[in-house]
């Protein structure tokens, strides 16, 4: 019965995933489907109900709307302009400067506002412009700009965190934003890396010389963007607050910050409210939906079947991670991160901690796994925007991507074979 069972929710899930139908809805019939087989209609129903209830019965959740939102005064506040200008003093005497400063604002940014999204449109729309006067080919600025973006994830304030904590029973959100710092910045460093050989390929030159009072006027114009860092990874590891009320003070401190900057008024706040709202109901559904799946896959024991046949295979933890990490790219490269990470975690996690892995180290593999997923069709996100804002094609940006992918993957390996890269801030800071 298991195996039937396992057959209707995969052929389901997919089967609409084809079809078009939005992924959430797919996660959501799918669960339903298998339920109707396994327990009758009405069990089925009143069990969906309840899971897709009881999935956002969480404090640790209200934070995602709260982050969501101060990622939305940012976008429009200026944030990203400075944070710009300042990337470009420091980093502007490097050959190919513009798309080193690109994936230093995105880093930056997408660190602030916690919404790799939110960092390709917003550093994109004004990189890319500049990067076209520059000389620089479009396609390779769009592939700087979509894999850049992703390092906000890893980076906190994180959204996709947060949801792994849920989905991992209750691991330290506190403890999973300091593990993403230094893997963070790996990813942006071999991003440098690949732009820096590229620029001495293709001759991109420097924007301009490094003038020290310069850099320290830009820094300091962008120092109150770069201090809600500090507010909120402070405030939160002082103990000062939770994570859902470090949310709460970001979307305060963004919006004292964009009205002092002038550069959103309070007329524009309804439609601030709007797009935060339309951003957070799909994030939570997709939450809601994927608890269900979550739960109707333990119910029929999947991850146990899977834990039981990958260390079968193998007891070697390397080979195993080396799986683990493969089946997770092909995941990413056909389900948004949020699905994956609820559907995914119950799965793998028992495997990893079977092995000895610290479920925050394990936290930060997974997430940085699932973030080039966002860079790949057919369901990347980041994607899809890169390449709305730099006025491109999917097909002409998948070459110039190919490089930052290695380098990602490069980093992923590091990521998942030395643990103290994550681990080292956890246990300085909260032991």
């Amino acid at each position: 019965m298991e195996v039937i069972e396992v057959l209707v929710l995969v052929i389901s899930f997919v089967g609409m995933l084809l079809l078009g139908v939005p992924i959430a809805y797919s996660i959501g019939l799918a669960t339903l489907a298998t339920m109707l087989i396994t327990m009758g209609t009405w069990p089925a129903l009143t069990t969906q109900a309840q899971r897709i209830a009881t999935g956002l019965d969480s404090f640790a959740l209200l934070a995602i709307p709260f982050f969501i939102l101060a990622g939305q005064i940012m976008n429009q506040g200026g944030m990203a302009r400075r944070l710009i200008d300042f990337a470009r003093a420091l980093l502007g005497f490097l050959p190919g400067a513009l798309a080193h400063v690109n994936i230093l604002a995105s880093t930056l940014f997408g660190a602030i506002s916690g919404s790799a999204v939110a960092a390709a449109s917003a550093v994109g729309g004004i990189m890319s412009p500049e990067m076209d006067k520059d000389g620089y080919d479009r396609n390779y600025s769009a592939a700087v700009n979509i894999t850049a973006a992703t390092t906000g994830l890893l980076i906190p304030p994180s959204n996709i965190l947060i949801v792994y904590s849920l989905a991992s029973g209750g691991v330290s959100i506190a403890a999973l934003f300091l593990a993403g710092y230094l893997p963070g910045l790996l990813v942006g460093l071999s991003l440098m890396v690949v732009a820096g050989v590229v620029a001495l390929r293709r001759k991109y030159s420097a924007s301009q010389s490094v003038k020290v009072k310069h850099v320290l006027w830009k820094f300091l114009d962008a120092l109150p963007s770069l201090t809600l860092l500090i507010v909120v990874m402070g405030g939160i590891v002082a103990g000062f607050f939770t994570a859902t009320e470090a949310a709460a003070v970001a979307v305060l401190y963004a919006l004292v910050l964009a009205l002092i900057y002038r550069e959103i008024t309070v007329r524009d706040l309804p439609q601030i409210l709007v797009d935060a709202s339309g951003t957070t109901a799909v994030v939570l559904l997709l939450v809601a939906t994927s608890v269900g799946m979550s739960w109707i896959m333990a119910y029929v024991n999947i991850p146990q079947q899977l834990t039981e046949s990958l260390l079968a295979m193998t007891d070697n933890g390397i080979v195993i991670l080396l799986m683990i990490n493969v089946i997770l790219l092909c995941v990413g490269i056909f389900m948004d991160i949020t699905p994956a990470v609820l559907i995914f975690t119950p799965i793998f996690l028992p495997i990893a901690v079977s092995l000895g892995i610290d479920p925050i180290h394990f936290g930060i593999i997974i997430v940085l796994n699932l973030c080039i997923g966002l860079c790949t069709p057919p369901v990347g996100s980041v994607l899809f925007v890169g390449v709305g804002v730099a006025k491109t094609r999917i097909s002409e940006v998948t070459r110039p991507l190919l490089p930052f992918f290695i380098a990602m993957i490069i980093a992923l390996m590091v990521v998942t074979y030395v643990p103290e890269l994550s681990m080292w801030l956890p246990d300085l800071f909260l032991d």
